[in-house]
């Protein structure tokens, strides 16, 4: 057959097609240009001896299908065609949630040799269409009896952290940025402080989930510089088994609530923090260690 008319017989095929499923949930020409290219073929534009340009019509037939015993499963028919068809079979992949990789793959050896046996040398898709309506859901059906039911596992158990972190900046003097630092550790319910000016200076403690989403907050503003110079994990079951979370989160806190911590600001700028006093903040709350590993230096 020529390929003027195997070009004809698809044509026909696809202006059939979109008459019995009018809407694009129904059918969905994926080329539109070739579709166009293999009409203006049809009609004359190109040689009828040579094979169309190789833009290939290409759609998807949607279907809803199942039974009074099945639930209703949402099937997709992908269409090729090959410049030889009908003399060939066209490209069908079924694709189908319901089916495994497995099933699908049966599937599609048994709709092939349906096709050789019954339709080759003709248009088929919608021979295809009324196979797969009438065999769907037997293959379904195997992969349910076949596949084995899941285990139940039990979820992981989730340790629960109690996290202090000590983050540096090179400096804090943005009112916006000092109301996020207030806002959001009261909003997570962590304690701790912070230290505006230069160097700035904030420290949350609590759950390891909410010092983390402070940090994720905190993190992506506008700074200079600001990085988690020291933190403290703590495992809670290990610190109280037998006491509720919050009462083991309470006992292992070092600050009351969250406050803005000043230092008598001095210097050119205004904006230098007296690190005796800051020292002297930590030594109170039993962190004066730390101090060290923000600025290397002992404290006095």
């Amino acid at each position: 057959m020529p390929y003027v008319e195997w070009a004809e017989a698809q044509l026909a095929e696809i202006e059939l097609l979109t008459s019995m499923f009018p809407t694009v949930e129904e059918l969905e020409l994926t080329d539109q240009l070739a579709v166009a290219e293999l009409r203006d073929f049809v009609e004359g534009s190109a040689s009828a001896h040579s094979p169309p340009r190789p833009h290939r019509p290409q759609f998807l037939i949607k279907q809803r299908l199942g039974t009074a015993n099945t639930a209703m499963t949402d099937v997709i028919l992908s269409c090729a065609y090959p410049s030889e068809y009908p003399s060939v079979l066209p490209e069908i992949t079924v694709r189908c949630a319901g089916l495994s990789r497995a099933q699908q793959t049966q599937l599609h050896t048994a709709l092939n040799a349906h096709l050789v046996e019954n339709c080759l040398g003709e248009v088929c898709v919608l021979s295809a269409v009324d196979w797969v309506k009438d065999n769907l859901q037997l293959f379904i059906s195997r992969s349910l009896t076949a596949a084995p039911a899941p285990k139940k596992e039990a979820p992981p158990r989730t340790e629960e952290v109690f996290t202090r972190l000590w983050i540096y900046s090179h400096h804090i003097y943005n009112k916006t940025k000092r109301k996020n630092i207030l806002e959001w550790s009261k909003e997570l319910g962590l304690s701790g402080f912070s230290m505006p000016g230069k160097p700035g200076v904030v420290c949350v403690e609590g759950l390891q989930s909410t010092c983390e989403e402070f940090w994720s907050r905190v993190k992506v503003l506008t700074w200079k510089k600001i990085m988690i110079r020291h933190r403290e994990d703590i495992p809670l079951d290990r610190q109280c088994k037998d006491s509720r979370t919050g009462e083991s989160v309470e006992s292992l806190r070092k600050f009351t609530g969250f406050e803005e911590a000043m230092f008598d600001p001095h210097g050119n700028r205004g904006n230098h923090m007296d690190l005796g006093q800051l020292y002297q903040f930590l030594s109170e709350k039993g962190c004066c260690d730390v101090f060290q590993i923000y600025f290397g230096i002992e404290g006095r």
